[in-house]
């Protein structure tokens, strides 16, 4: 990799039209709703002046569709990658979490227990999501060393992969991080496997003030960053 780290703005999606609903919807290809189109063309702006190399989204439309809104500015095309989208419910699909404690409270119990290795019926475990999605985004920092890249992603997904850059134990991801609709994170990366979260979950796009990115960090954390990457 080159001298300078790698930085990954991972965003999650804008609302969509299940979001007011508080649905289950990881698998479900739900659009975006007005005020999640209104949420990425604030967040483009403010990404406007951002020098991005290159532009991933998951296989989901309302991905695909806030990738295409932020990175209009900067004519680029949008590359697919299936190990990006979200978790699926299985047969929870669309519906909202009161209805599952209802109909399943063994599969809900177990669920909120454990999260990561559990999984409801035809559904996806956290453990798998982490399998297949950390293993694309590390090829994505080893495409594009020294770049700034953005990756649209999704709630869980997103915060099952912070929890394992970060260290965190997976098995409380839900409790621990959270992701609103269109937030912004950025990642820097000195090489494949050393990370910092230098931004999460930041919404201050919704408003006209409070758009500043911050810097790369340098100094004020390990001395590993102030050594030439490999």
């Amino acid at each position: 990799m080159s001298t300078s780290s790698t930085r990954i703005f991972l965003v999650r999606h804008g609302a969509t039209i299940l979001t007011a609903e508080d649905r289950f919807a990881g698998a479900t290809d739900v659009p975006l709703s007005d005020e999640g189109r209104e949420q990425a063309r604030r967040l483009a702006g403010r990404l406007g002046r951002e020098k991005l190399s290159a532009v991933y989204a998951s296989t989901l439309g309302r991905t695909q569709e806030t990738a295409r809104i932020i990175a209009e500015p900067h004519g680029l095309d949008i590359v697919v990658r299936d190990g990006l989208k979200e978790i699926s419910h299985g047969r929870w699909e669309q519906m909202t979490r009161r209805e599952v404690e209802s109909k399943w409270p063994q599969e809900s119990a177990a669920w909120d227990k454990d999260p990561y290795t559990f999984a409801p019926e035809g559904g996806e475990s956290g453990l798998a999501v982490t399998a297949r999605a950390l293993p694309v985004l590390m090829d994505i920092v080893r495409a594009h060393p020294g770049g700034n890249v953005l990756v649209v992603s999704h709630k869980a997904t997103i915060r099952l992969l912070l929890s394992s850059l970060l260290g965190f134990d997976p098995r409380r991801y839900r409790d621990n991080l959270d992701q609103n609709p269109c937030a912004l994170n950025i990642v820097d990366f000195k090489d494949p496997v050393r990370a910092r979260l230098t931004l999460f979950n930041d919404t201050s796009h919704y408003t006209e003030a409070g758009n500043a990115i911050p810097a790369v960090p340098t100094a004020r954390l390990s001395k590993s960053w102030d050594e030439p990457a490999m």
